[in-house]
């Protein structure tokens, strides 16, 4: 098991202990990341020195922390297909599988391997300045285009298939994933999308328009973003918040979906609407469900019929 964990933080650091003792407790060989092994100090591990080879082999990555965490840890997997198991140690954290106080069953699961693994989408991301290809790399959650400067908003003109769609003046442009849709997306106004919805979404940013609702299109769809070339607004192209680069004017930032999708690991059986009434501590009182709605009628209708049967006897 490759772990991963936010060395900055003292809890993380002492959760992370306690993972590498149950997990080394039932036979487990952990293996840890060369930049976070001083800070933790752990024996018996395995250590890699080279971020890109850290998930081969591994059966599993199991990353203690935030969604900042998480994502760290998938652009560790992604290359290998490796299954990422987040345990949140953050605030919301929507990409974690569990919360820190199940660590103990959460490493029960790990060790019985009862745990399902299921693939998300990623988005593939490449910034053209001309006929040159300046930047390409992907995102799990989300490829936003935003202004470099506060004073400054972006002209930006949005294609889809290469047709265009319209033309913003905006503070930027996010195109996410489902799994992004509870991130950046979500925060600006975009729908949540359940992860089995295979989509890609666009959600304006503060745009100066009568059109410019967040729109949701195929996952065969090309979305193409492009800052107009007449406007003196500099952009940022940013994907999941850890991978950047400046635009220029003219430069035009294209995303598809990405060809190797981020494996995450479930260990409970919650569907995605119960997560989302955890996560967001929706207001849920009173509900009875559907099945707990007909057995109350057919009671009912029981209480009916013996009160009938009593007054013909």
């Amino acid at each position: 098991m490759l772990l991963v964990t936010h060395t900055g933080r003292d809890h993380a650091v002492e959760v992370a202990r306690e993972a590498h003792r149950l997990l080394t407790a039932a036979g487990l060989l952990v293996r840890l990341l060369g930049e976070e092994a001083d800070a933790l100090a752990l024996d018996p591990v395995e250590i890699a020195n080279d971020p890109e080879k850290a998930a081969l082999d591994v059966e599993l990555i199991i990353v203690l922390g935030g969604d900042g965490s998480i994502l760290r840890g998938a652009e560790l997997a992604r290359p290998h297909g490796t299954p990422v198991l987040g345990v949140n140690l953050g605030h919301v954290g929507f990409l974690a599988e569990a919360e820190v106080d199940d660590l103990e069953r959460i490493v029960d699961v790990v060790v019985a391997r009862t745990f399902t693994v299921e693939e998300r989408m990623t988005l593939a991301v490449d910034v053209f300045v001309g006929d040159d290809l300046i930047f390409d790399t992907w995102a799990l959650n989300e490829a936003s285009v935003e202004k470099a400067a506060r004073e400054r908003m972006l002209e930006v003109m949005v294609e889809v298939d290469g047709r265009p769609l319209s033309r913003w003046g905006c503070d930027g442009v996010v195109v996410a994933t489902p799994t992004g849709s509870t991130a950046y997306a979500f925060s600006a106004g975009g729908p949540i999308v359940w992860p089995e919805v295979e989509a890609i979404l666009m959600v304006p940013l503060s745009a100066h328009a009568l059109f410019s609702r967040p729109i949701v299109v195929a996952p065969s769809s090309q979305l193409s973003v492009e800052l107009v070339a007449a406007w003196h607004g500099r952009g940022v192209v940013w994907c999941d918040g850890r991978r950047m680069v400046e635009v220029p004017p003219g430069a035009r930032i294209q995303v598809r979906r990405g060809k190797h999708p981020v494996r995450l690991a479930r260990a409970h059986e919650a569907s995605f609407t119960d997560r989302l009434v955890a996560k967001f501590d929706l207001p849920v009182l009173g509900w009875r469900g559907t099945a707990a709605a007909r057995n109350e009628r057919n009671a009912a209708a029981r209480r009916q019929r013996d009160e009938g049967s009593q007054e013909e006897t």
